[in-house]
């Protein structure tokens, strides 16, 4: 049998074509699957069918991609413009560097409202915060769970930012995505293949960030659970991985970035705070994601990191972050891309 081979077609081809594709599949005695990724109908053939002339009277696919391995609907190849992710309002994927910023975890009412306050000053484009937090000692904070979702909303109507957080448990899927605009796997995640298909099914934006002993390989892998739910609306996030080295408190792979943005249509987030863990490198670990092509960042900001529940060491204070976004928004334009949502942050550098 020959190998495995992924037929695309335009978003407004019938059903009545797909299913003659798949009629012809089997008078070949090829294994083949109708997918979607997103609204494109996609079909996984294997077999000899594939390399069988088909009748003229089919519609032509878009692209036809030979895939070896079980990384297919995530492939360039399928959609070498890429992937535009909408997370609310901001774009995530069309050439823009998007940035999203708030505490780890939330907290209190005041200190989430004042966060995000910070974020949407400085021109992020979403706040980010944890409701519920997975920790390494059941002693840890947990957070407010279903009452900081209930907080997120609030900052959200207050600020008008999308907001992005984190979901632990498949049973919570559907209501976290009832109120959030994105939902969050984290690293400790990447691999509960349940949660990921039922966040897959939720329809909602997923930021899949990379567990810190995995490799791309099985990264991009853990997204097809995502997309073969027929959601495209993923993003990929590297967030540092785990190695010898301990002066930082993980290794940031920035060829990871470059290397996924390769082989993937997805778009590609970095999380600088969680990575590094140390506020004076999330600044150059930023700018060199944004100049290995990362379509987003994900920032730790608070307004008094010394008294946060959840990870203080490695959040930047407003006016560190005013600095940041200020140069970001510089080196965007060097880069001939946009900082999206921020008008004349460079201001900010000015004022220093």
């Amino acid at each position: 049998m020959s190998g495995l081979s992924l037929y695309s077609f335009a978003v407004d081809t019938p059903a009545t074509a797909t299913q003659q594709w798949l009629d012809h599949f089997d008078t070949t005695g090829t294994t083949a699957t109708l997918q979607h990724l997103g609204s494109t109908p996609v079909i996984v053939a294997h077999g000899p069918g594939t390399e069988t002339p088909a009748p003229d009277n089919l519609v032509a696919p878009v692209a036809v991609v030979a895939a070896g391995g079980d990384f297919r609907l995530g492939r360039r190849e399928l959609r070498p413009e890429g992937t535009v992710v909408r997370v609310g309002g901001a774009t995530v994927g069309d050439g823009s560097l998007n940035v999203f910023a708030g505490p780890c975890a939330v907290e209190n009412r005041q200190q989430l409202l004042d966060c995000a306050d910070v974020a949407e000053h400085y021109g992020a484009v979403g706040l980010r915060g944890g409701a519920f937090k997975p920790r390494t000692s059941p002693y840890s904070f947990q957070g407010l769970k279903w009452a900081g979702l209930e907080l997120l909303a609030e900052a959200r109507a207050h600020t008008g930012l999308p907001i992005l957080t984190e979901v632990l448990d498949p049973r919570h899927v559907e209501r976290v995505a009832a109120t959030a605009d994105g939902l969050q796997i984290g690293a400790r995640n990447m691999q509960n293949f349940e949660l990921l298909s039922e966040a897959g099914k939720s329809g909602r934006p997923v930021v899949l960030k990379r567990g810190f002993g995995c490799t791309v390989d099985e990264t991009l892998a853990a997204a097809e659970y995502i997309l073969a739910q027929g959601n495209d609306q993923v993003i990929l996030c590297e967030r540092g991985i785990r190695t010898f080295e301990h002066a930082t408190r993980f290794t940031l792979d920035i060829s990871a970035v470059a290397l996924m943005k390769q082989r993937s249509h997805l778009p590609v987030m970095v999380d600088p705070s969680h990575s590094v863990g140390i506020p004076a490198l999330v600044e150059p670990v930023s700018l060199a994601a944004a100049a290995a092509g990362a379509d987003a960042l994900l920032i730790d900001v608070h307004v008094a990191p010394e008294q946060a529940l959840c990870d203080g060491k490695q959040a930047l204070l407003p006016d560190d972050f005013g600095v940041l976004m200020g140069k970001l928004e510089l080196l965007s334009m060097g880069l001939s891309r946009k900082l999206a949502g921020v008008v004349g942050a460079h201001a900010v550098l000015a004022e220093r």
